[in-house]
C-alpha cells in the first residue's frame, strides 16, 4: 500500500513539472507563432486559388507606345501585295533603301541586306526596314531622305532580268559558264602555283574563248555548245587562252633570266622545264591538249603576272586594272611599256554585231560577279 502511494506522488509530481513548463511566457509564445504561420499560410494557398478561379491574377498589360506606327505598317503592307510594279523597281527601292540604312544603322543594314540576298523576298525586306525604321522615326534627315525613296516608283531599265553587259544575255554565255565552271579546279590549282588570282585569270580565258561566238561560229558549233567544251587553237595562237608560239618560249625565257624586267623569282624557275628533248614539239603539245588545260593556264598566268612585274618595278601598280594587265597580254609583250596613263584596248571583237575590244571583256567579265562560287575576288591579285 505504501510502494502504491510513493508512485503516486511521483506521478503527480511528474505531471506538476510538465504542466509548470507548459505554462511557461516563451513556450505559450512559439506555441501561438507556430499557429499562426500555418495559419497564414492557408489563407495566402485559399486566396491564390480564388484569385486564380476568379481571373483576378490576370495581367492587364499595356498599349506599346509603337502601336499606331505597326498598324499602320500592316496596313501598308496589305495593300502593297495587290499593288503593281514589277519586281526590278521594287528591288530597286529596296536596295536604296538599305543603302540609306547603311549611313544611320551598318549593322542591321548589313544584316537586311544578307537576309534579301538569301529570301529574295521583296515584301519581308520592306517589314525588316520598317521595323529598323521605329528607332528612327524621330531622325528628320533620315526621314526626308526616306520619303524621297518612297516616291520613286519607276525605273528605267534595259529588260526584266537581263544584264546590262548585254553579252552575257546571250544563250552562249550561259553554255560557257558551264564550260568555265568544269575548268575552275585546274584554274585554280595554276593560281596557286602562280601566285595569281584565278578570277583574272579566268578572266583572259573569257576573253579569249568570248570572241568565238560570232568571229568563229564554226568552233563553238563543234565544241562550246554541244560538248560543253572551250576551243583550242592550233595555228597563230595556241590552246584556250590564244597562247602565241614566240609569246610561250619568251615567257620561259624570262623565268630563268635574272636580269629581265619580268623575271618572276627563283621559285618560279622550274615551272615550265621540258621533260622531252623535243622541246618544239612538246610546247606544242601541252599548250594545246584538248583534254587538260593545265599548261595554257599555266603559260597564261605566268604572262600576267610578268607583265604586272614589269610594271611594278617601273613604280606602277597596274594589279587593279584586269582591263590593262588583259589588253597588255593580248597584245603581247613589246607593246607593255610602263606609264602613267595606260590605254584599254586590245584586239576587236565583235558580238552579235557590236564591236567590243580584248581589255573591254575581261574587265566587264571581271568585275560582273558571275561564277563567283568557283572565282571569288581575292585580297590581293598577286601573290609570292
Amino acid at each position: 500500500m505504501l510502494f502504491q502511494l510513493l508512485n503516486y506522488v511521483q506521478k503527480m509530481s511528474f505531471f506538476r513539472k510538465i504542466y509548470q513548463f507548459i505554462n511557461r511566457k516563451f513556450f505559450k509564445i512559439g506555441i501561438t507563432l507556430f499557429v499562426l504561420v500555418f495559419a497564414f499560410i492557408g489563407f495566402g494557398l485559399t486566396s491564390t486559388y480564388f484569385a486564380v478561379k476568379w481571373n483576378l491574377t490576370d495581367d492587364p498589360g499595356r498599349v506599346d507606345y509603337n502601336d499606331r506606327y505597326y498598324r499602320e505598317m500592316a496596313i501598308k503592307h496589305g495593300k502593297e501585295k495587290k499593288s503593281e510594279g514589277t519586281v526590278a523597281d521594287k528591288e530597286a527601292v529596296v536596295f536604296n533603301k538599305i543603302a540609306l540604312l547603311y549611313q544611320y544603322a551598318p549593322k542591321n543594314a548589313q544584316l537586311i541586306h544578307n537576309a534579301y540576298v538569301k529570301t529574295k523576298n521583296v515584301e519581308i525586306t520592306e517589314m525588316m526596314l520598317d521595323a529598323v525604321n521605329v528607332y528612327l522615326i524621330d531622325d528628320d534627315a533620315y526621314q526626308d531622305k526616306l520619303g524621297e525613296l518612297e516616291e520613286i516608283d519607276e525605273y528605267t531599265q534595259i529588260t526584266v532580268d537581263s544584264n546590262i553587259f548585254e553579252w552575257m544575255n546571250m544563250s552562249e554565255w550561259e553554255d560557257f559558264k558551264i564550260v568555265l565552271k568544269k575548268e575552275a579546279d585546274v584554274i585554280n590549282r595554276v593560281g596557286k602555283e602562280t601566285g595569281v588570282e584565278p578570277r583574272l585569270i579566268a578572266a583572259m580565258v573569257t576573253g579569249e574563248q568570248i570572241r568565238l561566238f560570232d568571229s568563229e561560229r564554226e568552233a563553238y558549233k563543234k565544241w562550246m555548245g554541244p560538248l560543253k567544251l572551250l576551243s583550242s587553237h592550233t595555228k597563230f595562237a595556241w590552246g584556250v587562252t590564244g597562247i602565241k608560239p614566240e609569246t610561250a618560249m619568251r615567257i620561259e625565257k624570262y623565268l630563268n633570266d635574272e636580269n629581265s624586267v619580268f623575271y618572276l623569282g627563283d621559285q618560279y624557275r622550274n615551272l615550265l622545264d621540258f621533260k622531252t628533248e623535243n622541246i618544239e614539239n612538246e610546247r606544242f603539245e601541252r599548250i594545246t591538249d584538248f583534254y587538260d588545260h593545265y599548261y595554257a593556264y599555266l603559260y597564261a598566268a605566268l604572262n600576267v603576272k610578268m607583265i604586272y612585274k614589269q610594271w611594278e618595278r617601273a613604280g606602277y601598280d597596274i594589279s587593279g586594272r584586269p582591263e590593262i594587265l588583259a589588253t597588255l597580254y593580248n597584245l603581247g609583250f613589246d607593246v607593255s611599256q610602263p606609264k602613267s596613263n595606260p590605254r584599254v584596248g586590245g584586239s576587236n571583237v565583235s558580238i552579235k554585231g557590236k564591236p567590243y575590244t580584248f581589255g573591254a571583256l575581261a574587265y566587264e567579265f571581271y568585275f560582273s560577279a558571275e561564277l563567283l562560287d568557283e572565282f571569288p575576288y581575292m585580297t590581293k591579285r598577286f601573290t609570292e
